[in-house]
């Protein structure tokens, strides 16, 4: 483990310090495959991108304030990389059936309740579907928040806005994401 504070870290970058982005990116890594998975809803598409949104920020590392947080600028390439990507793809997002973790050898093990884990995957696809209706506005603030765990102090970093804004933008994501899953239920 590293003793050294983010800022030092990236003091160290921008001399060139191969070891000190390493530990960046050791840092920042599955919330950058979550980030991206987010966005492309395809597993290796994601492990891709979060890879050449490294590069690109080794690429540009020099440029970087090191008062200012490293994920909400690495944030901003990666969702410009996969933005990038998307536009670039022609054919649809995965299915859900991507976010599902399934081990057959779950079904051979009798204490496994069956209709209770299919229960939950109508469940998390219900929920992936309804956000997969959102705008991407709408979509990326919830991703943030929920499944990124970032403070409304980083969104407001990441999303170059107020946080007044976050937290309205925020409140109009659940509130339609809410009416989307009621749609689904009825």
């Amino acid at each position: 483990m590293h003793s050294l504070s983010e800022t030092e870290i990236l003091l160290r970058c921008k001399k060139g310090d191969k070891h000190a982005f390493g530990i960046l990116v050791n840092l920042y890594k599955k919330r950058a495959y979550f980030s991206a998975l987010g966005f492309v809803h395809d597993r290796d598409r994601a492990l891709d991108l979060s890879q050449e949104a490294f590069v690109k920020v080794w690429q540009s590392i020099k440029k970087i304030d090191p008062d200012r947080k490293f994920f909400t600028w690495y944030y901003t390439i990666l969702k410009n990389v996969c933005l990038n990507d998307l536009r670039k793809k022609t054919n649809q997002p995965r299915p859900y059936s991507e976010f599902i973790d399934f081990d057959p050898e779950e079904i051979k093990d009798s204490t496994v309740d069956i209709s209770k884990t299919l229960e939950n995957d109508e469940l998390k696809k219900l929920i992936w579907d309804a956000i997969n209706k959102l705008n991407k506005n709408e979509k990326e603030i919830l991703l943030l928040r929920e499944f990124q765990d970032l403070s409304y102090t980083e969104i407001s970093e990441v999303l170059n806005c107020p946080q007044g804004t976050v937290m309205s933008r925020l409140y109009s994501a659940r509130k339609t994401l809410k009416s989307k899953i009621g749609e689904h239920l009825k």
